[in-house]
């Protein structure tokens, strides 16, 4: 136990470092994978494609653009507990929360999750009570 807690205080010593100087580790640049953005409309898909595949330790920005034709929710606990959320931005405010299980949008707008994937798995994301407005998020 002792020891697993020294590995994670040097991990997120190493992540702080790097996310305050954006010069090597984890939330480098070198280590940033490309993930699609999806849009939030009433009665459409998320996305064109209906799974998205990451790579466990590789920083994404998530887009999320809702446009206002519904109130919307965005639920993925199994995904968003998968992950290191690092910020969420939401109309050019930064948030840094401890984690998220939900997002949900009243009117038309955008939000940015910036966040590491981590635990390999497959998850959905998606409007409860909506296949079609569900996407799977595999973790490899």
């Amino acid at each position: 136990m002792k020891y697993l807690l020294i590995i994670a205080a040097l991990l997120l010593g190493s992540v702080a470092q790097a996310h305050d100087f954006g010069a090597a580790g984890i939330l480098s640049k070198k280590n940033r994978g490309e993930i699609p953005e999806l849009t939030l409309s009433a009665g459409e898909p998320l996305h064109s494609e209906p799974t998205i595949t990451l790579k466990s330790g590789v920083y994404y920005e998530l887009e999320i653009e809702a446009d206002g034709s519904q109130e919307l929710a965005l639920h993925g606990a199994g995904f968003f507990h998968a992950i290191w959320v690092d910020e969420v931005v939401i109309e050019g405010i930064e948030v840094r929360p401890m984690g998220i299980s939900s997002m949900e949008f009243d009117e038309a707008g955008s939000a940015e999750i910036s966040f590491l994937a981590v635990k390999p798995g497959r998850y959905k994301l998606g409007v409860p009570g909506s296949d079609l407005q569900t996407i799977e998020i595999i973790i490899e």
